[in-house]
């Protein structure tokens, strides 16, 4: 039976390249897009990706995954740092979640620090740029 994951990419990614390169990169979100979904299919994994800049769309998306997906990958945004409800629909779906963040949130602005969600996943990689994203989708196919 082939894995399904999934990965969220909350709000702002839709801007990747654009906002903040000297954060981010300059690459779009649609090139991660593809390197995610080759490395997963490498690894043997089916994988649908899925961004919003809403916080109850990534919720509903976060509770269908619970009947849909072995695993999330989710970069949640400023999310993380502040949505319990995002952080309670992680915990509820019973699946493994990893967190990811682009840029190293302990190196930036004190408020970035801090995540809410980072206690209901499975585990957190950050600072490594789109290879947090990478490294994410290779422990899923791990556990």
């Amino acid at each position: 039976m082939i894995k399904k994951i999934l990965v969220i990419h909350g709000p702002n990614l839709n801007l990747l390249g654009e906002r903040e390169p000297g954060v981010y990169g300059d690459s779009g979100i649609d090139v991660l897009n593809h390197n995610i979904i080759d490395r997963a299919k490498a690894l043997g994994l089916e994988c649908e990706i899925f961004q919003s800049n809403h916080e109850g769309a990534i919720i509903d998306k976060l509770h269908s995954a619970r009947n849909n997906f072995d695993g999330v990958v989710i970069n949640a945004g400023a999310y993380t740092h502040y949505s319990y409800a995002i952080r309670d629909a992680i915990a509820a779906i019973k699946i493994p979640v990893i967190e990811v963040h682009i840029s190293n949130i302990d190196a930036r602005e004190e408020f970035r620090s801090n995540s809410v969600i980072a206690p209901v996943c499975r585990g957190s990689i950050c600072g490594l740029g789109f290879a947090s994203y990478y490294l994410a989708v290779q422990a899923l196919s791990e556990l």
